[in-house]
């Protein structure tokens, strides 16, 4: 009897690696795609936070979350929203022009939380106003929490949680990936992580920590990153 050997051409095999190249290849673009949309909402974060500020200073010529339980009642109603509480320096001054605390303070001891409150309750941006709901903190895309501060006063001069920032006020976000960091900081200003309005640290570092270089973005790891009004 004739043997006939069994196996595949070279023609089948050519058009198994195609396939299997096609699909590779959807499937990187289709990350790609993921990682675009994330730096595009993070980006946007960033812009729209800083927005609210303008916003919210145009209505009622006072910065939310610097307002007086009285100022807060004309705005909105009779106990509708939360004034910061109790008073002290750094976190918690009326009307000093300043959005005193920690960017990532969660508590109505710092004005930097009660922002959200007030700025939702403007219809300026959405979310929860009830302070003690778990959503009530916004995130990032990546689950990272957001936040805005004018840096810490102390001695009459502000410190910004990244050194040697400057501006009015900082917006922040953590949780962010290294991959990620270097196109924010493209998107929204020269590229240097380590200067200019967009500055990142490690995410856990301490307050006054220095902004970590571009070169030394790890993409694996989280980052926290401010950007300056």
């Amino acid at each position: 009897m004739k043997y006939q050997q069994k196996g595949f051409t070279l023609v089948e095999i050519a058009i198994v690696l195609v396939i299997i190249g096609l699909l590779l290849g959807g499937v990187l673009k289709g990350q790609e795609l993921i990682n675009s949309a994330k730096v595009k909402n993070m980006v946007n974060d960033f812009r729209t936070t800083s927005a609210l500020v303008y916003g919210y200073q145009d209505r009622f010529k006072s910065f939310p979350g610097d307002q007086t339980q009285a100022q807060l009642d004309a705005a909105f109603g009779a106990n509708v929203a939360n004034e910061c509480t109790p008073v002290a320096a750094g976190s918690c001054t009326h009307n000093n022009g300043r959005i005193d605390g920690n960017w990532n303070d969660g508590g109505i001891a710092s004005e930097t939380f009660i922002f959200w409150q007030h700025v939702r309750l403007a219809n300026l941006a959405t979310g929860a106003t009830n302070t003690a709901d778990q959503n009530y903190r916004p995130r990032n895309a990546d689950g990272g929490f957001i936040g805005i501060e004018s840096g810490i006063n102390g001695g009459g001069a502000a410190a910004p949680f990244i050194a040697g920032m400057r501006g009015a006020a900082f917006v922040c976000s953590d949780g962010i990936l290294g991959r990620y960091v270097r196109q924010i900081d493209t998107t929204m200003d020269d590229g240097n992580t380590a200067g200019g309005s967009v500055q990142a640290v490690p995410m856990g570092s301490a307050r006054g920590a220095a902004a970590t270089a571009t070169a030394n973005i790890v993409e694996g790891q989280q980052y926290t990153v401010c950007a300056a009004l």
